[in-house]
């Protein structure tokens, strides 16, 4: 899989590297998507997957040792990834926190054989799939929930999922350690059928400024639609899709794993399991790292596969552009319960566990009932799937900074209501401002802006210099690169076609508001608004207790006029 990267790479200072370690050759690729993942191997559809140690980053600078699920295929330098730049094409690494996102399909078997190459301490472990069907399984040993692999031994289950949606896989062995030690990762069931939604998203027509070099974007979806199509109708169809698996640590467990992996008796020639017997206690439970894909905020916003975190692969750096359908799959991995909400609106589920939620009735079979939800909250093995969007309704003034006086074509747009209030109607979808919330179209909200921007609305925006402007601060209350510069560039006439500079007399004189803008962008290159998106438990948004860190990361939502690059 291919993995979430902006055109403008964001960087960071790193507290610390930890060794660099063997990258391996990536399983198989499926198509490209925002949730990185890999498929199986042959027409059996076979993953092999092993269980190994290895240390987690964190931004306090602490490596912490771990457990976790990686592939088995492990040269010295993949082919996939030559070199260690910042970002690179994907790769499955022979252990990786969470485990590798497995990717299959709805009715199709497939099989895992896992490798347990854990230290001799740690004794057996194995792979629980809830909701997947078990129809057997091979080598391996009896253990008290399912069939395990002794240590430097096999074992194989095979499986078939017969439902679509998002589900976790972990550790059927001693789950109170081997779980907490990193040992879980999730499945992307796709639906065997998606008639009713479009074979690609509404995003390839997004990009009209044509001469600043976009094009339509590439169909990054593992499929059209999360769930079945049901009587020829899917209401479950979307336009982009991201993993989200939550989970906590308690470094004093990790630390004493190692310390007992460690004892003489444990590291002799000829040791066997028999003889040397992890005795860790998981109570009192005391997290100090909360995480989202394996990675604590900021380290949650760099890109997929960066080379900081040989072991954490995935990130939390979701993108999209207005009217979007974006499919959240969300997983809790965790022992606590976490109550993560994401500003900007409310999070309408369609499933649990690869259940779709409809309507109780027959003639009501096609719609959905699942809730919508202020904080997506997950009890630990939960998983869900739901459907966020954003547009700008109700926000009382135009976000596209339109002014009809404007000599800027871009100014003055048009906005004509489909039949839910949106500039929607099929002719739109080529404009800036496709899903634009119609009943603000054009009402001004400063009262007397710099540069293109309409006057005459209710607000005196405060100065730019006591206004706090961190790296990932929303400063312009409007969306998009050219809006941005009419709102804060010069008092000189700005033009989108013939001054796209805004070159004027006074042009060493700033706008009222900073720029919006991400880390290392230019906001002439990307703008828009950053939704922090958190957990509600006030401790799980630190890291070791310092703020800010844990469960915390930012959904941007870009103008159209951005290319949204999830290729790499």
């Amino acid at each position: 899989m291919r993995a979430t990267n902006m055109k403008k790479a964001i960087s960071k200072t790193r507290l610390l590297l930890a060794p660099m370690v063997a990258m391996v050759l990536l399983l198989t690729v499926a198509a490209h998507a925002a949730a990185p993942g890999i498929t199986g191997t042959g027409a059996a559809g076979t993953f092999n997957l092993t269980a190994q140690q290895a240390y987690l980053n964190q931004p306090d600078g602490q490596a912490i040792y771990s457990w976790g699920y990686g592939c088995t295929t492990a040269p010295a330098v993949s082919a996939f990834r030559p070199t260690l730049s910042a970002t690179s094409a994907p790769f499955c690494n022979t252990m990786q926190v969470p485990g590798p996102t497995l990717i299959v399909t709805e009715n199709v078997a497939f099989s895992v054989t896992l490798t347990n190459n854990l230290p001799t301490a740690a004794g057996n472990t194995s792979i629980l799939f809830p909701g997947i069907k078990l129809n057997s399984t091979a080598s391996g040993t009896q253990g008290l929930l399912t069939q395990e692999a002794a240590p430097g031994a096999t074992v194989t289950y095979n499986l078939v999922a017969t439902s679509p949606g998002t589900r976790a896989y972990y550790s059927g062995t001693q789950g109170d350690l081997q779980v907490e030690m990193g040992l879980y990762g999730a499945i992307i069931v796709l639906p065997a059928t998606t008639a009713g939604c479009n074979a690609v998203p509404n995003t390839v027509t997004h990009y009209v400024n044509t001469a600043a070099g976009n094009t339509a974007e590439a169909d990054f979806r593992l499929a059209a639609a999360a769930y079945d199509s049901v009587s020829g109708i899917n209401n479950t169809c979307y336009d982009r899709e991201y993993l989200f698996q939550f989970s906590e640590m308690d470094p004093n467990i990790h630390e004493q794993a190692l310390v007992q992996v460690n004892r003489a008796n444990c590291t002799a020639a000829g040791v066997t399991a028999g003889t040397c017997r992890l005795e860790v206690p998981t109570e009192p439970y005391h997290p100090a790292y909360f995480m989202i894909n394996g990675r604590s905020m900021p380290d949650d916003m760099d890109p997929n596969y960066a080379r900081e975190y040989p072991h954490q692969p995935y990130n939390g750096n979701p993108h999209m552009h207005p009217g979007e359908q974006v499919l959240l799959r969300i997983i809790g991995q965790g022992r606590w319960q976490h109550p993560f909400h994401e500003h900007g609106n409310h999070v309408r589920i369609l499933g649990r566990d690869g259940n779709l939620i409809l309507a109780s009735t027959a003639a009501a079979e096609t719609n959905l009932a699942g809730p919508l939800l202020f904080t997506t909250t997950t009890t630990p093995g939960l998983a869900m799937d739901g459907i966020f969007y954003w547009t700008g309704k109700g926000l009382n003034w135009d976000a596209y900074a339109h002014n009809p006086s404007s000599p800027d074509p871009l100014a003055k747009l048009t906005c004509t209501p489909d039949a839910n209030g949106y500039n929607a109607l099929p002719a739109a979808r080529t404009a800036l401002n496709y899903y634009e919330w119609c009943q603000d179209h054009n009402k001004p909200l400063q009262v007397n802006p710099f540069g293109d921007v309409a006057s005459n609305g209710p607000m005196t925006l405060p100065d730019a210099n006591i206004l706090t402007n961190g790296a990932w601060y929303g400063g312009s209350p409007y969306l998009g690169p050219n809006a941005t510069t009419r709102a804060t560039g010069c008092l000189g006439t700005f033009n989108s076609v013939t001054n796209p500079q805004g070159n004027g007399p006074n042009c060493g004189i700033t706008g009222s508001t900073p720029p919006s803008g991400t880390i290392a962008n230019s906001p002439s290159g990307e703008a828009g608004f950053a939704f922090m998106w958190h957990s509600h438990n006030e401790r799980e948004i630190t890291t070791n207790n310092i703020f800010p860190g844990g469960m915390l990361m930012m959904m941007l939502v870009d103008s159209r006029e951005f290319q949204i690059d999830e290729s790499n």
